[in-house]
């Protein structure tokens, strides 16, 4: 199974809201053995950016914390598909999961406030 995997990251783990992230690590897979994971600087986060960009990288999955609806759709509409609710984790471990569908997602736990705060 080949695939593209954005994960966004924070201190070397998952970030826990995806337009804050620090940095995404993109991970490439071929025939379900990772291959390569690059960390790439994102642009300034303004709504539908992410996506956007993330998908240059031929991504086809984000594994995310935290993620609205709104952006879920986007990714979509990029033809990337957008799993959230991942733990907090590092990026090899996520991915190990993920292949093996082994990943636990719990809910959104990125609840925005009437001025699009996160809640942690």
């Amino acid at each position: 199974m080949d695939k593209c995997i954005a994960i966004p990251m924070e201190n070397g783990v998952l970030c826990s809201h995806f337009g804050h992230c620090q940095y995404f690590a993109i991970v490439t897979v071929v025939n379900n053995e990772v291959t390569e994971i690059k960390e790439v600087t994102p642009p300034v986060h303004e709504p539908g950016v992410y996506p956007r960009f993330v998908a240059t990288f031929g991504v086809t999955d984000v594994i995310a914390g935290g993620m609205g609806q709104k952006a879920i759709n986007l990714f979509n509409a990029q033809n990337i598909n957008a799993f959230v609710g991942a733990p907090m984790k590092a990026v090899k471990e996520l991915v190990v999961d993920f292949l093996a569908d082994k990943l636990t997602l719990s809910a959104n736990y990125c609840n925005h406030d009437e001025n699009h705060e996160c809640a942690h």
